[in-house]
């Protein structure tokens, strides 16, 4: 079974890719690939920073992290109709924020601790229509691969992600499920859920850690 670490390591690089505008005529496998290796690159320059100044690290994530879904759409996704309908513009901005730094808080150390073991994307699929989708393949630092692909869809000319499945996971099932049971815990209060958001990605990142499937070899 794979380190807590190396679990956290995972579900951050498949999410990381959610939060920012896509650049305009750029095919969806060279946003995933490009992002990750800006990523990197802006890591391994500025790790020690990043470890000591966290704000920095949010920082940097929100600026590197060019490509892909926007916050709206991933938010009113895990939300889904029966609660985003309701939600006021100020709530939805809120959820978005709170989203975004739940993740960061929760994996941001894991990717930090993460030494360029091995990140491979593989060849572009069919982009003809508007949608596709991009594999990608973690190398950990036991040797194992674990695979994630992202699905993308074309809205206003650019490509952006709707959704990842890491390892067997599908991730964005896994934050609406989160979001409904949170909302029945909480009385169907939606500003407790929303301000309580950060506690329910540490509980989601729980289940990666104990039910996600055994990595491929």
């Amino acid at each position: 079974m794979i380190s807590t670490l190396r679990r956290g390591l995972l579900v951050l690089l498949a999410a990381l890719p959610m939060f920012a505008n896509a650049a305009p005529s750029v095919s969806a496998h060279d946003l995933v690939q490009n992002t990750t290796h800006d990523l990197l690159g802006d890591l391994a320059t500025n790790r020690a920073q990043y470890k000591s100044n966290p704000q920095a690290f949010y920082d940097a994530l929100n600026r590197i992290v060019g490509p892909v879904v926007d916050a709206e759409g991933i938010s009113k996704s895990v939300m889904t109709v029966k609660y985003s309908r309701k939600a006021t513009p100020e709530q939805m901005a809120r959820f978005q924020e709170n989203f975004k730094r739940g993740l960061f808080q929760f994996y941001g150390n894991a990717l930090l601790d993460y030494n360029d073991q091995g990140i491979t994307v593989a060849p572009p699929k069919d982009e003809s229509g508007d949608r596709t989708s991009v594999d990608m393949t973690v190398k950990g630092s036991n040797g194992a691969v674990y695979p994630v692909s992202y699905t993308l869809e074309k809205i206003n000319g650019e490509w952006k992600v709707r959704n990842v499945v890491l390892n067997g996971i599908n991730v964005g099932k896994l934050f609406r499920d989160q979001f409904a049971d949170a909302m029945q815990q909480n009385g169907n209060d939606l500003d407790k859920t929303i301000n309580g958001w950060a506690g329910e990605v540490a509980k989601a990142k729980q289940t990666t850690d104990s039910a996600a499937p055994a990595p491929a070899q």
